[in-house]
């Protein structure tokens, strides 16, 4: 991989512009429900480890931008895959409604969602993010951001799905001390 910084923008810069600006829109309705779900008594949990989860997605991005040929090919079976994870995202996020937010916040006298994909899995988000960390890079051939990146994403995700699990113990009966 060389850097793409001589100033070209190819296809895959441009792929990554765009999934920057729906994260960046999608940080803006997740705000707005963090800040809903804390004014009628949210409780955030493991709020010193999300910077961290900040700084991989935004590493993510920056890797794939810089680190991506401009003239890279373009694998459109797994751009295709991409999109499709974009349609869970969406179903993930529409399940969710004003409960998904970036951060790990829950109103304890709030049912726990079992709509959507929630019916068959407790995770479904994170499952999709794994999925976008590996596949956006393979779309570009890019193997070795595909693996780094989501070896990294494995372990911030397994500490925030912990810290999640404990957060929702009590509201599914099986209550475990929160740290």
């Amino acid at each position: 991989m060389s850097l793409a910084l001589e100033g070209s923008i190819g296809m895959p810069q441009a792929i990554v512009l765009l999934v920057a600006a729906q994260r960046l829109a999608e940080l803006v309705y997740a705000r707005r429900n963090a800040r809903r779900l804390l004014a009628e008594g949210g409780v955030e949990h493991g709020a010193g480890r999300y910077p961290l989860l900040v700084l991989l997605h935004a590493a993510w991005l920056v890797a794939l931008f810089v680190l991506v040929p401009p003239g890279a090919a373009v694998s459109w079976p797994l751009l295709a895959l991409y999109l499709l994870l974009q349609a869970a995202r969406l179903w993930v996020l529409a399940s969710l409604g004003r409960f998904w937010t970036t951060r790990v916040i829950t109103l304890p006298q709030a049912p726990l969602v079992a709509r959507g994909p929630y019916r068959w899995l407790r995770h479904p988000n994170y499952l999709v993010v794994a999925a976008e960390i590996a596949v956006l890079p393979l779309a570009f051939g890019a193997w070795q951001l595909a693996l780094g990146f989501s070896l990294a994403n494995a372990l911030v995700l397994a500490d925030r799905i912990r810290t999640e699990e404990r957060a929702l113990a009590p509201r599914r009966g099986n209550a475990q001390p929160t740290p």
